[in-house]
Parts: structure tokens; C-alpha cells; sequence
């Protein structure tokens, strides 16, 4: 049975089917290049696929496919909550989800490319110029979004030995005060890295390998605009817990739900 619905309600559905459609579009096109460049001698392939005005309308094609598959994958996948996972109440909490279910895809993806690697050079012999370095790539993009959904999670690393003794308005105190200094950061961060991202994203500077991917050109930009990300979130969370009653912690805290997963895993 259909788990409720936690933020898409009736659109559920449509969001499911658009990414049923990009994702076979996807598969479609990727069996296609996959014929040709064992039948055809000149055919498209990873050398292509970053650079569309090389490869034609197939490889754009393609490239918006793969968009659309992550991000519908990303819509539909949010509106299911992990057993582990807190209800969202922050206005930022569900963009942060969103993202946070591509990351998980993407991690998937970079599975899957250093499984062909493995393949592609311990079977055929034949070792890619690419797979390392779009796992790279990828894993650039996982870490960064990985890091606004710990904070949407409240699962980064607090210290609550002295933050539980403190009475309610000091916590206040204490949550604005760290929200200032992660805001204060990010404004030194983009104030000082500003400029030479942008310079490295409007080049599209690449990496200089053989494949050579723009790397320092997308990932410089996404560093600034992640932080970001992460600074509203946290701002997010200062509002939603600001009237919450205050939590108490101790270190013999266990997830009984995640013990029960572990062990259904052991068994099975």
C-alpha cells in the first residue's frame, strides 16, 4: 500500500509519470549510442556528451533527458519520509529533500560508472579516459548536497553537554548566534571566492586530462551557491525550532528504528 502523501498530495501521480517519461527517454536514447558506437565507427561518445555542440540535437537531447530524470526523480522521491527522518516544518525543508534524493541517485550513478570501469578494464581490457573522473565529478555534487541535507536533518555534529544545561532563552540565544556566524561565513566565502568563480564558470574551465570535464568550471560556482543553500536552510531551522520545547540528549540515545533495520538486514 501507497505510503500518505508528504507534500505533492494529487500531483503525486503526475510527477510519478513525468518521471517515468524522462527516465524512458533516457534509457531509449542510451541504447541507442550504445548501438552506434559498437556499429558505427564514428559514432558519439563521452567525449561528446560534455561538449553538445560536438555531439548535435542527440546529445542535447539526451543531456535534458538525464536533467528531467533527476529532477522529477527528485520530486517524487521527497514526497516519501524516511522512518528516520524528522517531519518537515521548515520553509526551506522540502527543497532540501528534493536535493537530497538526487544526491542518493547520484550515488547510485557513480556505482554504476566505476562499475563499468571495473568491467570495461579487468574483462575487455579496455580502461575508460572518463569513469574516474565523472565519478569525481559526480561525488563533488554528492558531497556538497550532502552537506545541506545534514543540516536540514539536524545531523551535523552539536555538542549538547553545555547547550542542555542552559535555560530556554539562552538556547535561543545560543541557536541565533550560530546561525550568524554560519551567515557571517557565507559572506566571507562568497565575497572573497566571487569573482574567480565566476571567471572559472563563464570559461568553462576544464580539467586538462584526455576527457578533460569543466570540473573548476562547475564546481567552484556550486561551492558558493551550495553554501548558500546551507545558510538558508539553517535559517530555516532557527524559525521552525524557535518556539519547539527544549530536547534533552543523553550518550545512551540508540534509533531503535535503525537497530531494527540493521538487524532485519543481518537476518536476511
Amino acid at each position: 500500500m501507497e505510503s500518505e502523501s508528504l507534500w505533492l498530495g494529487p500531483m503525486r501521480k503526475p510527477v510519478r509519470l513525468i518521471m517515468l517519461a524522462f527516465v524512458g527517454v533516457t534509457a531509449l536514447i542510451y541504447a541507442w549510442l550504445v548501438f552506434n558506437k559498437i556499429f558505427v565507427t564514428d559514432a558519439i561518445g563521452m567525449h561528446e556528451m560534455i561538449r553538445p555542440a560536438e555531439g548535435g540535437p542527440i546529445v542535447t537531447i539526451m543531456l535534458y533527458a538525464i536533467l528531467g530524470s533527476l529532477l522529477f526523480a527528485g520530486l517524487y522521491l521527497s514526497d516519501f519520509k524516511g522512518d528516520i527522518e524528522p517531519e518537515p516544518d521548515g520553509f526551506f525543508d522540502i527543497f532540501s529533500l528534493v536535493t537530497s534524493r538526487i544526491c542518493m541517485i547520484m550515488v547510485a550513478l557513480i556505482v554504476l560508472v566505476m562499475f563499468y570501469e571495473v568491467i570495461s578494464r579487468y574483462v575487455f581490457s579496455r580502461p575508460t579516459l572518463w569513469a574516474n573522473e565523472l565519478s569525481l565529478w559526480i561525488a563533488s555534487f554528492v558531497f556538497l548536497l550532502a552537506g545541506l541535507y545534514a543540516m536540514q536533518q539536524r545531523s551535523h555534529i552539536r555538542i549538547y553537554v553545555i547547550y542542555d544545561m542552559m535555560p530556554r532563552w539562552m538556547q535561543k540565544a545560543s541557536d541565533a548566534l550560530s546561525t550568524f556566524l554560519i551567515v557571517f561565513f557565507t559572506f566571507s566565502l562568497v565575497w572573497g571566492g566571487y569573482n574567480d568563480a565566476k571567471t572559472r564558470a563563464l570559461r568553462m574551465e576544464t580539467f586538462g586530462t584526455a576527457w578533460d570535464p569543466p570540473l573548476p568550471g562547475t564546481v567552484k560556482a556550486a561551492i558558493l551557491i551550495v553554501i548558500i543553500l546551507v545558510t538558508i536552510q539553517a535559517i530555516s531551522n532557527l524559525i521552525a525550532d524557535w518556539n519547539k520545547l527544549p530536547e534533552h540528549h543523553s550518550g545512551a540515545e540508540v534509533d531503535e528504528t535503525e537497530i531494527a533495520h540493521l538487524r532485519e538486514t543481518l537476518e536476511k
